[in-house]
């Protein structure tokens, strides 16, 4: 992806999960300035840490005794929980000169376990405070550490590409020599040399799919940057059949079952479904009620929110064919169903008188 829409993803992943972007490129490509403009957009402060010239004791702090007890002292870049929220870009990862370096750092770049704090060695991040990566690729044209597969395992991969129609737009809002701009846009191979792709042995793991799944609950990319934005956690061939499949499930109307069973996970999936797929869905309903009408507590709860989330006219139809079962009649006629129901009932009366 370029760097417009490197900032779009970094962006969603920053506001709306906990999750740890690395964005990988080659040098020049605008992977700091990006970050540095994400946080202004935001309304986010921003702290660097040039990890290549960085020591342990300048990311854990120094130790000192409190009588019998070892201590470290809070670094100085590290936010307090009263400061105003932070972006912590964590540059040059691969370039920690040494290995206990990245070892500490490592810790650091893994989100949070589940209702817990980030965490630095003593150290915890208030949850307001988030982190983001950057790195060039491990493809011999630098001088870096390879970085294992636990540590990438633990981070969003974005690949950011150079991209000549959005360089050209920064330097036209940036008022960059003119005479630079034209020849570019008649040259636009000479903007920059490609190194070789940006391999770093991403694949799928039981962490990779938490964090896809966190990603699809929370955050809303444009559906060409979902394959790419998936691919930096579990892997090209893994993101792109995970795709398919879901395009494939997109075309194949809810069944009743699932609807009944599992509304959770099919909610989003019945009310975008197109109208075809939909009166197979009530058709399918219908049909499963009339043969085994009886229904669980929870099944009956869903059954409701199914009908509260149809249009007005396919509400009316569903609940017309539904009160002709007597159980399901019966069910739906409770008072704490009034809200979905009634307008339905009412019209049907209407309708027969």
């Amino acid at each position: 992806m370029n760097i417009s829409q490197m900032k779009l993803v970094l962006s969603e992943i920053l506001t709306k999960t906990d999750l740890t972007p690395c964005v990988v490129g080659h040098r020049g490509v605008g992977k700091t300035a990006g970050i540095v403009q994400v946080c202004r957009e935001i309304s986010r402060r921003y702290v660097a840490l040039r990890l290549g010239q960085m020591e342990v004791g300048d990311l854990v702090g120094i130790p000192y005794r409190d009588g019998e007890v070892m201590h470290w002292s809070r670094p100085s870049w590290w936010p307090p929980a009263t400061e105003e929220p932070t972006i912590i870009h964590c540059d040059e990862l691969n370039r920690a000169q040494q290995e206990d370096t990245l070892q500490a750092i490592f810790q650091f770049v893994e989100p949070a376990a589940a209702g817990e704090s980030r965490r630095l060695h003593t150290h915890q991040l208030d949850p307001r405070h988030k982190v983001v990566v950057s790195i060039n690729p491990p493809d011999g044209s630098y001088q870096v550490a390879t970085l294992d597969r636990a540590l990438l395992d633990r981070m969003v991969l974005i690949f950011v590409e150079t991209d000549y129609q959005c360089w050209a737009r920064y330097a036209k809002e940036q008022s960059f020599d003119s005479g630079v701009q034209q020849f570019l846009s008649a040259y636009p191979n000479l903007l920059s040399l490609q190194g070789t792709p940006m391999d770093l042995q991403v694949e799928p793991s039981e962490r990779a799919w938490e964090m896809v799944s966190t990603l699809r609950s929370c955050c809303r990319f444009p559906a060409e940057l979902e394959m790419e934005v998936y691919a930096g956690i579990v892997g090209q061939e893994a993101a792109v059949s995970f795709l398919r499949w879901s395009r494939e499930q997109a075309e194949r109307p809810v069944t009743a079952r699932r609807l009944l069973d599992h509304w959770d996970e099919v909610k989003e999936q019945v009310r975008m479904q197109r109208d075809d797929l939909q009166a197979v869905t009530l058709s399918d309903l219908v049909t499963s009620l009339q043969v085994d009408p009886q229904l669980t507590a929870d099944q009956e709860q869903n059954l409701v929110c199914y009908i509260a989330c149809l249009p007005r006219d396919l509400r009316f139809g569903l609940v017309k064919a539904l009160v002709r079962i007597p159980q399901v009649a019966a069910l739906l006629c409770k008072d704490e169903h009034d809200a979905v129901i009634i307008e339905a009932i009412e019209a049907i009366s209407l309708e027969a008188s």
